[in-house]
């Protein structure tokens, strides 16, 4: 289905991107951060941290840790730059799960109760898992680049070709 190649690219691009909607979101006062703008989570601020939450849910998943997310739109952190630095930290998680990655594991499976809706217990492939995991990421990344735009704010490149050469994982060194 997919590789850990795959992986290793997306983790950096996910980082990439992450690092240049924050650096462009810091650029608005606070106020604007986390007005409602009429997006699915309403803010700027408040997707951020949905991303945040879906991200730390899915790895609390895949490492086997008890989560404490208990929605999906639960605030984690109000205050902008503790929100940044959990995102640092949820990005060097991924990339050390990642990291950890071998084609056992990558075509094994994963096992875990829904937070929402039926709450029912799934097992899905770990592929599959890892597909959704970034694709969660860009689809809202995406809401927030738009938001960013009607605030005058330029997120810059986003396209993956673009992904810079030079931006290396400090877990696995691609």
């Amino acid at each position: 289905m997919i590789s850990i190649d795959y992986c290793k690219r997306f983790s950096r691009y996910n980082r990439w991107q992450n690092q240049s909607i924050y650096a462009a979101a810091a650029t608005l006062p606070d106020g604007t951060r986390k007005r409602n703008m009429g997006a699915f989570f309403k803010s700027i601020h408040a997707t951020l941290n949905h991303l945040l939450v879906g991200d730390q849910l899915w790895l609390d998943r895949v490492d086997g840790t008890p989560t404490t997310i208990t929605s999906l739109d639960q605030e984690l952190y109000y205050d902008f730059d503790e929100l940044r630095e959990q995102r640092e930290r949820a990005d060097s998680r991924l990339d050390r799960f990642v990291a950890s990655l071998d084609d056992a594991k990558l075509s094994g499976t994963l096992t875990f109760r829904r937070l929402s809706g039926d709450k029912r217990e799934l097992t899905l492939p770990l592929g599959l898992v890892m597909m959704q995991f970034f694709n969660h990421q860009t689809h809202h990344r995406g809401q927030v680049t738009t938001l960013l735009m009607q605030c005058g704010v330029d997120v810059g490149v986003t396209d993956l070709p673009m992904l810079p050469a030079d931006l290396v994982s400090p877990v696995f060194g691609v």
